[in-house]
């Protein structure tokens, strides 16, 4: 297996175009390629699966250990021909003065070389005094190689191509031309979702041939060492059951789950019954729970709205006390309506409130809480250290005048959540709120639902 780390000088530089093209070209080489995401992005490790053939995974240092990570990072990798880490931000970039957070930080845990994606915009001779001075910042960090993104042209790259020659000994690996009919749409969160992309996969096609033409591939393989992966160490589970279905909304409103979580689902023993709040008239038969995560449902507000007997079944299932969890999209679906511009749209109505779409983020980022007593899940109320979650919506909700005051179930030491430092609506066996929770050792979540269910069952 070989290995590699792409990363930037800054954000929106190329990088996941760059992933997209490299993986997608390696898969139709007949190469199993995993991809995996630095930080808590949904949407990348889509697009990821879209040009790979497998699901993306997540590598966040705010929400696992580095042990975490590099477990992770083995497992996934096990039975692949390369294993490829598409970076955040900026190289250097982290949350403190130190780094401890950054892409180079977390290129040298798994031991893996980078691959440096500069836009090439504007400039050719300036940038290879960038570079050095990026490849100068870390003496400990290895760069294997360079690629240029948005080159004007044939005379660009050329002149790109001597300057590198001339003063640097990376190898320049390829330089990417400015292609319109490579851009993925963007909204607030980044990328269009793959799902809701009806161009997918002629973008992808369209980048396999771009890689082929103007990335030397062959090149790229000849920096790459064997990658020197432990002997395989399945992760443990440590909620083993029997006969417990869980519904999954999964569609294009709702699809922001973390690969790492379903498979822990999965080995639990759990069966995730997918459906879509979109589409289907009913909810699956014989579920012990309900899972709706986060998503656009702004954008099929109308849909959602107009499948009235499944919102009025989902609704009637809370109330008889189905044990349910949401998050951010979830949360919004089980209001009682979604403002947006000058429309209004009804939707479930478990949730005394109504929510608002702003042209602002309302949420933004990282964010710590505590569990508080109301917390419906007993194992989780039981949990009293800080715990991270991540955070990332453009709407608020208010609680309607005539409606008790709600309880809420996490006090937020950062981040906005519902509002007030507070999130987490509860209501019979409902958990609903904005944070997105990722499993892990600090705060095994999937663990504490399924006993929680159990519990209830």
């Amino acid at each position: 297996m070989q290995a590699l780390y792409l990363a930037a000088p800054h954000k929106s530089s190329g990088k996941t175009t760059i992933t997209i093209a490299l993986a997608a070209t390696l898969t139709a080489r007949g190469s199993v390629t995993q991809l995996f995401k630095k930080g808590p992005d949904y949407i990348d490790p889509m697009w990821h699966q879209s040009a790979s053939n497998r699901p993306g995974v997540n590598l966040d240092f705010h929400t696992l250990t580095q042990a975490e990570i590099v477990a992770r990072f083995h497992h996934y990798s096990r039975d692949a021909d390369f294993a490829i880490v598409e970076g955040n931000m900026g190289l250097f970039d982290s949350l403190d003065v130190a780094g401890h957070e950054s892409n180079a930080e977390l290129a040298k845990l798994l031991q893996t070389p980078v691959v440096l994606v500069v836009d090439a915009k504007g400039a050719t001779r300036s940038w290879v005094a960038m570079i050095q001075g990026l490849q100068q910042f870390d003496p400990e960090l290895k760069f294997c190689g360079l690629i240029f993104n948005n080159v004007a042209g044939e005379r660009h790259r050329q002149r790109l191509q001597q300057v590198v020659e001339h003063y640097l000994d990376t190898p320049l690996l390829g330089a990417l031309l400015r292609d319109p009919a490579l851009n993925i749409d963007e909204r607030h969160l980044g990328l269009i979702p793959s799902p809701e992309c009806s161009q997918s996969r002629p973008i992808i096609e369209r980048l396999i041939s771009s890689a082929s033409e103007q990335i030397d591939i062959d090149l790229l393989c000849e920096q790459l060492t064997d990658y020197p992966l432990p002997s395989p160490s399945p992760p443990r589970c440590h909620s083993r059951v029997a006969h417990l279905r869980i519904a999954i909304a999964r569609d294009e409103a709702f699809n922001f789950y973390y690969t790492t979580d379903l498979d822990y689902f999965q080995r639990c023993g759990v069966e995730l019954v997918p459906f879509s709040p979109i589409r289907d008239p009913q909810l699956p038969p014989n579920i012990d729970a309900l899972l709706i995560g986060g998503g656009f449902p702004e954008n099929f507000a109308a849909e959602l709205a107009a499948n009235r007997m499944l919102r009025h079944q989902i609704a009637a299932k809370i109330e008889a006390g189905l044990p349910t969890y949401a998050e951010c999209g979830g949360l919004i679906y089980l209001s009682k309506s979604l403002q947006q511009s000058q429309r209004r749209d009804s939707l479930i109505g478990v949730i005394p409130a109504s929510c608002q779409l702003h042209s602002k983020p309302v949420g933004r980022g990282y964010a710590r809480f505590t569990p508080t007593a109301n917390h419906p899940w007993p194992l989780a109320r039981a949990h009293q250290q800080p715990v991270a979650a991540h955070e990332f919506h453009y709407s608020d909700i208010q609680f309607h005048s005539n409606t008790p005051k709600w309880q809420p179930a996490y006090q937020l030491q950062r981040g906005h959540g519902i509002g007030n430092r507070l999130d987490g609506y509860c209501h019979h066996n409902l958990l609903a709120s904005y944070l997105h929770l990722q499993h892990s050792q600090n705060f095994p979540w999937i663990d504490y639902f399924i006993d929680f269910i159990q519990r209830v069952k």
